[in-house]
């Protein structure tokens, strides 16, 4: 096979832009979801803009990780698209240009994507998670309020479970509180207040809540008894946990993890319980997911050749739904994979295989000028949508 050089630069200069517009676009869309906690944050809570934005920052490579993958597909399936509608495939047919020898190109940019992903997966998961918790102690020990969401278990306190209803912005009263407490062996107390006021002790990770007008349920296991107590003001002393606030006998999270600690992690533990497979899933996960540039590249690549639409809104949607099947896949796998039903690497990598064995099938098929039928597929999801919406979808 003989590697045209002027042909592979002309593919690697053609796949870069698409490539850096979708993850730019990819990006925005993540961080788009998180607008209303930030407005939130800064509006409510007066958290400094530069603290905002170092949270996105440190948050980029947990999407990064998947977005690049999807990013190189993309920039293959829609770089192939328009050289098959300008007629440009054709063309280098016609000039005796084998589709083998557009693999190298191909596959040298999604080399690229993998070098990127891994350096994501590998090095920035540990660091922006690790940079994150941090910086969430330092916000907390500010703004207290701002780690809490309304409507959601608080599991941050040693000891002490915590639900808020609703969190007044203004005076910062926390509405219809709820805590359980299990700080005493055998001792169990719930509580119930419709108002609450939350301060922090000076220099420590000890906080105060003040309750007003509540009631405390108190079940002694030990001695199978049940108290009923009503109050008018009652103060519970929160003290943070050593995984949040960074003590010297913290475990890091599964995330934190660097790849070294993941595997002795793995390979140390003295039992296979939850923990164990989900470090062996994060395991492998670092090595999957940036192999999926080359699995999903290799599938974008003979779709676009073998589409004779010029419309690139169709090519948008096919790779969406590749990745989304790509995802469910390895969301499955990692469900079965994390519980022990199979093992780990399973579960990681088999979504890579299927579509490397789909991609390589139309590749061959398609570097034999004996097509699939993709654009008859296309053409039946177009009249399908047509039929329900009432309207031309890709129009």
């Amino acid at each position: 096979m003989k590697i045209n050089t002027i042909i592979n630069k002309y593919l690697l200069k053609e796949m870069m832009p698409p490539f850096v517009i979708n993850l730019a676009f990819f990006t925005f869309i993540f961080l788009m979801t998180k607008i209303l906690e930030i407005t939130n944050l800064i509006v409510n809570y007066r958290v400094s803009l530069l603290n905002v934005l170092l949270m996105l920052i440190y948050s980029m490579p947990f999407f990064l990780e998947f977005i690049i993958p999807m990013s190189v597909m993309m920039a293959v399936l829609l770089t192939f698209l328009r050289m098959s509608g300008d007629n440009e495939i054709i063309a280098l047919k016609s000039g005796g240009m084998s589709m083998y020898g557009l693999l190298p190109p191909v596959l040298l940019f999604c080399l690229f994507g993998f070098l990127l992903a891994g350096f994501v997966g590998i090095w920035g998961l540990p660091w922006g998670k690790s940079s994150f918790t941090r910086l969430a102690v330092e916000v907390a020990e500010t703004s207290i309020h701002a780690g809490f969401k309304e409507r959601t278990f608080n599991d941050s306190f040693d000891g002490v479970m915590l639900y808020v209803n609703r969190i007044e912005t203004k005076n910062k009263e926390l509405i219809d509180v709820f805590i359980e407490e299990k700080k005493s062996a055998g001792l169990v107390n719930t509580v119930i207040s419709p108002k609450g006021l939350l301060y922090k002790e000076p220099d420590k990770h000890i906080f105060h809540l003040r309750l007003f007008d509540g009631m405390i349920n108190q079940v002694d296991l030990q001695n199978r008894t049940v108290r009923t107590i009503r109050f008018d003001e009652y103060e519970i002393n929160l003290d943070l946990k050593q995984e949040i606030t960074g003590g010297t006998d913290r475990k890091k999270s599964i995330e934190e993890m660097s790849l070294s600690e993941l595997k002795r992690f793995a390979e140390t533990a003295a039992k296979k319980d939850a923990r164990y497979y989900t470090a062996l899933m994060k395991y492998y996960e670092k090595f999957s997911v940036p192999f999926a540039c080359f699995a999903l590249g290799l599938l974008a690549m003979p779709l676009g050749m073998q589409s004779k639409t010029e419309r690139r809104s169709l090519g948008v949607v096919t790779g969406m739904v590749l990745f989304f099947i790509y995802y469910i896949m390895l969301s499955v796998g990692w469900s079965f994979g994390e519980s022990g039903a199979y093992p780990p690497i399973i579960g990681m990598w088999a979504p890579n295989m299927v579509m490397t064995v789909i991609g390589l099938f139309l590749f061959i098929r398609t570097a034999k000028d004996r097509p699939v039928g993709i654009d008859f597929i296309t053409y039946r999801i177009k009249r399908l949508l047509r039929r329900f919406t009432g309207k031309s979808v890709f129009a």
